[in-house]
């Protein structure tokens, strides 16, 4: 591969990166209620409405479950993909197994988002407990969601939250399974941003 190939792979892979991010941290959103005033909501809105609105009047969005940016993340890891294999100079594979490999790519990322979310917050509850920031308020509405069901299982341990580690162990758990159902189908690693 010569050095223009490469750069125009790396920002392809960029751009599309960034945007699946940004969709799927829009699926996030309103998946966990999230506080739309809040000045990264409005940023990720806005970045997102110009295919979002479109998509949501062919498929309108049942409660918190956003199906129109969830199919639109599927869409773009899916470009993602095509334009790696055909810069690369490699045949596609079937449809099916294209979509196949967005999925599991688009699961793959709504993972490590929530890894990283969840991470996230625990470092700031050590270095900074209680800061209204931001990000640090959207880390927690986006966290909160999926750490409640287990604090309500532990009991209590006198102050100390035990649940990130449950989130940790089922995170880790669902990647394992990812990564081995990924290669089930041939998926390399570097197609997708989640895996």
């Amino acid at each position: 591969m010569n050095a223009i190939n490469e750069i125009i792979v790396y920002l392809i892979q960029t751009v599309l990166g960034l945007y699946l991010l940004i969709m799927l941290m829009r699926f996030i959103l309103q998946l966990s209620l999230a506080d739309f005033y809040n000045p990264i909501c409005q940023f990720l809105v806005r970045a997102t409405n110009p295919i979002v609105i479109p998509a949501r009047r062919l498929i309108p969005a049942r409660g918190r479950l956003d199906f129109a940016s969830l199919l639109l993340a599927v869409v773009i890891q899916l470009l993602g993909i095509v334009a790696m294999l055909l810069l690369n100079g490699v045949g596609l594979p079937p449809i099916g197994l294209l979509l196949a490999w967005s999925v599991i790519g688009v699961i793959g990322l709504l993972v490590k988002i929530y890894f990283f979310a969840l991470l996230g917050m625990i470092i700031l509850s050590w270095i900074a407990p209680g800061t209204s920031n931001p990000a640090a308020y959207l880390m927690f509405q986006i966290t909160e969601p999926a750490m409640a069901p287990f604090r309500r299982m532990l009991p209590s341990m006198g102050g100390m939250d035990f649940s990130p580690i449950l989130v940790f162990i089922i995170i880790n758990i669902v990647q394992i399974a990812l990564r081995n159902f990924a290669a089930g189908l041939g998926l390399h690693p570097a197609l997708v941003m989640g895996i």
